[in-house]
Order: C-alpha cells, then structure tokens, then sequence
C-alpha cells in the first residue's frame, strides 16, 4: 500500500515548472515507488537492467527515442552520459514534466546535474519516511516553517495513533524496514550497507581503505548527534584528517548524514564553531552500534543522541520536503549554554530542545529561556520535544510538545 509523502506538493509544483525533475536521496528511501505511483501516466524505465543501461551508453539517441518523454528514468547515475542528451531535447521542447530522473546523490552525479542541466531542472531530495508519514499524519497545509512551529506551540492533544518511540528510533525510516514487521533488521542494514559500499563507495575509496572506512562509519554513528571532530576521528581510525574529511563528503553526497551548523550570530559569548553531525536514519545508527532491541534503544548509553537525532531529522527532512528557505543551526557558547536545535525564518528563529524524558520540570527549560533574553526573542516560544503527553506551557515562553506531533 502506498504512503503519501510530504515531497509531494513539491514535486507536483516542479512538474509543472521545469522540463526536468531530478528525485535524489539515499538508496532505497522510495524514490521508485512515490514516482511510479504520482505520476501517472509516465514511461518508466530503470537503469539497472544490464540491457538497457549498454543502450543508455552506447546509443543514447537510440535509448531516448525509445523511451519518450513524459518518462521517468531510475537510476540515472548509471548512466549520466544522458544527461548531455536530455539537455539538447529540452532545448528543442521546453514543455515542463517531460523528464523525472531519479538516483542516490552521488557528487559526481549532482555535479554533472548542476553543469548539464542547470536552469532546466528541479533538484528535491527524498529522505527516508518521516514520524508524521508513517503515521500518516502529514500535515500538507502547513508547507511553511512558521506556520508548522506554531501548529506545534499551540497543540492541543495527540494523535489518534503514533508509533511507539522505542519502534521508531531501532526501525527508523526505509520503508522495507519500517513497513514490514517480518523482516530482519540485521540482515537488511546488513545487505543495505554491503550494497552502498559495492556501488557507490568502491569507486573513490582505495581498496585498501575498505576496512577503515568501514570502521570509520560505526565510529561516526557512535558519536551522532555530537560535534564533529575530525582530528579525533583521524587518531581513532588511523587515516589522515583529509581523508577523513572526503569520507565524510561522501556520506553526505549519499544522502546518510548532515550538518548542523552553529549558529553564527555573536550575542556577546564565545562560540563553539564545530557542526555537528547527524545521521539520517536511526534505524542505520542503531544497526550500526549493535542495539537489538526496543529497551536497548531507549535505556542505553545512545538513548539521548538517537531521540535527538530522531527529532532533529524530522524537521531536517520536513523542510527539505516542502523546499523551504529557512536554515537549521544548533547554539553552544564556551561558557556551556547549549540549544539543540534553532530554526530561523524570515520572521523569527525558535529554540527547541529535545528531552528524552517524560517529566519536564522549569530546569530543563532553563537554557531555552536564557535563549530567548539573549537574544532578545520576546514575540517566539522556545519549544521542548519529549515524551511528556502534558501538551502545554512549561515555563515562560516555553512550551512543551510530544514528539509524536513532529
């Protein structure tokens, strides 16, 4: 059964815009299965066939008269001599919707995407599912950051149905996992990673580093939701701070982690300068660090960093969806006053702090309301995401909201 995406009002304004659509993320988000299922009506075609991707390469001419337009071409970085092709036909026919390619984000690939095709293409990204979609509470009315900060602020009560927060952070978001309660979580991330590494990592890594890279991948799951440390990272691995750091643009360009960038407004402290880095996927994470169950996941030494990580990508994902122009940065000044996570818009920036606790005393709301007279926010609410069902004011300015409302 198909589960509608947030992407998707963005995808639908695309297609009507531009003659291109690239759809990227990870491998296996859905990235198949929502364009197959949108649009209606359109070629499909799918490069991993051996047979059609040697006519992509060798005759593309061939391979676009076949396949014509509107069509969705799957896994377009197997064949990125077409995009050279596919930019001559658009010169002659700018007719919006007439090409959807699809393809994990490779930095070949978006650089050759970027070169070829800009100004004729659309570039979204499509993330692993988000709580609100496998809830199927998405909330397509409120696109804008605003708007979706101030549902949150003044929520009254819970879903109907939410998935259990112990579920969420050792499942995550790939639909294979989170859809189907029969398969092994094991044995998936286990291929999945295999997969990644055969496909879309070999190609930049020296054989010789595979291990160490590896290895460098637990390690960093270990440490997410942290600032990141690339000297650190360097001295446990055994590599050199630039390697480690094209690694680290690697995941990136894969659609596994993201930064969190401080935040870069002085407000008389000194500040801490490091991103901070996060994974994507806390089911990924959670493989990755060996936790096997529900009360591993919660109780253990990880319990804090996955929730943050949980919460932090949800907002991370949602605005990615809907395009929205608003910037994500964390706070942390030397003299220890720390914010999880500010979302600036045009008209405010928010502080909200993720709380792996369903008690929420006027103590840990403390560095949300230092925040806010720092900053001189008087108008904005600071907001703290818990498992607290008490929906409602904590303290001045603060608000408190269950994370099943994300």
């Amino acid at each position: 059964m198909y589960i509608k995406r947030l992407i998707e009002k963005t995808l639908k304004e695309a297609i009507l815009s531009f003659p291109a659509v690239f759809i990227g993320g990870p491998r296996r988000s859905g990235k198949t299965t929502l364009s197959r299922s949108f649009l209606k009506g359109y070629n499909y075609v799918l490069l991993d066939e051996i047979d059609v991707r040697s006519l992509a390469i060798e005759d593309p001419r061939g391979f676009l008269e076949k396949y014509p337009p509107p069509v969705i071409i799957d896994e377009i970085q197997n064949a990125p001599g077409l995009l050279s092709y596919i930019k001559a036909n658009i010169e002659h026919n700018k007719k919006p919707g007439q090409w959807v390619l699809t393809g994990s984000q490779q930095w070949a690939l978006m650089k050759g995407i970027s070169e070829t095709l800009a100004g004729r293409i659309a570039i979204l990204h499509l993330f692993p599912f988000s709580l609100e979609e496998l809830q199927k509470t998405a909330r397509f009315n409120l696109s804008e950051a605003d708007g979706f900060i101030n549902d949150l602020v003044h929520a009254k009560q819970l879903p109907e149905k939410s998935v259990p927060l112990g579920r969420w952070l050792l499942d995550g978001g790939y639909p294979e996992v989170a859809l189907n309660k029969r398969m092994s979580r094991r044995l998936w991330f286990s291929s999945y990673l295999q997969t990644y590494v055969d496909r879309d990592v070999r190609g930049y890594i020296k054989q010789s580093n595979l291990h160490d890279f590896e290895r460098f991948v637990k390690l960093l799951a270990s440490r997410t939701a942290q600032e990141l440390n690339c000297s650190t990272l360097s001295r446990d691995i055994g590599v050199s701070v630039p390697t480690i750091k094209s690694w680290l643009t690697l995941l990136e360009a894969s659609g596994l982690i993201f930064f969190l960038m401080p935040y870069h407004r002085n407000f008389g402290k000194r500040l801490i300068k490091a991103p901070k880095c996060y994974f994507i996927d806390t089911g990924l994470v959670s493989y990755l660090v060996g936790l096997q169950d529900e009360a591993h996941a919660l109780e253990g030494p990880m319990g804090g960093a996955l929730f943050e990580t949980a919460c932090v990508t949800q907002f991370y994902k949602r605005f990615s969806a809907f395009a929205d122009p608003c910037s994500l940065y964390y706070y942390r000044s030397t003299d220890g006053l720390e914010v999880d996570l500010l979302i600036e818009t045009g008209k405010a920036t928010y502080p909200i702090e993720m709380k792996l606790s369903s008690t929420i005393d006027y103590g840990r709301v403390i560095p949300l309301m230092k925040w806010l007279e720092i900053s001189s926010s008087k108008d904005t609410r600071g907001l703290v995401i818990s498992t607290s069902k008490q929906l409602g004011a904590v303290g001045k300015n603060v608000v408190n909201c269950h994370y099943s409302l994300i």
